[in-house]
Parts: structure tokens; C-alpha cells; sequence
């Protein structure tokens, strides 16, 4: 599972990557840079809960050892 969580994070910043390049910085509310910013936003949840898992992970792997 570590590494899938590490490929998630990847992706995800992959994603961001994209859709920032799809934003116009002109109008970023209209046509597809809505649809850019809602990826954006997306991709940073995807890599936050991501995180969280790995946290958890964490805790769980070092109250087992005790």
C-alpha cells in the first residue's frame, strides 16, 4: 500500500500540473478554467488525504510495536 500511495501522489500532482496549464489567469471563473480550478482543488485533496493515510499508517505501525 506505500507504494500506491506514493503513485496517487503522483498522479495527483501530475493533475494539478495539467490543469493549471488550462487556466486562463483572464477570466479564471468562466468555460474551462472552472473546470481547471475544480481539478486543481481535486488533485490537492486526493494528495492531502493521501498524506492522512500515510500518517495513520504510521501511528498504527508504531502502537502494534508496543
Amino acid at each position: 500500500m506505500k507504494i500506491f500511495s506514493y503513485v496517487i501522489i503522483v498522479i495527483s500532482l501530475a493533475l494539478i500540473i495539467f490543469n493549471f496549464t488550462k487556466v486562463d489567469f483572464d477570466n479564471p471563473f468562466e468555460g474551462n478554467s472552472t473546470v481547471a480550478l475544480i481539478g486543481i482543488v481535486c488533485g490537492f485533496c486526493a494528495i492531502f488525504l493521501m498524506l492522512i493515510y500515510r500518517m495513520s499508517k504510521m501511528v498504527d505501525e508504531k502502537t502494534k510495536d508496543k
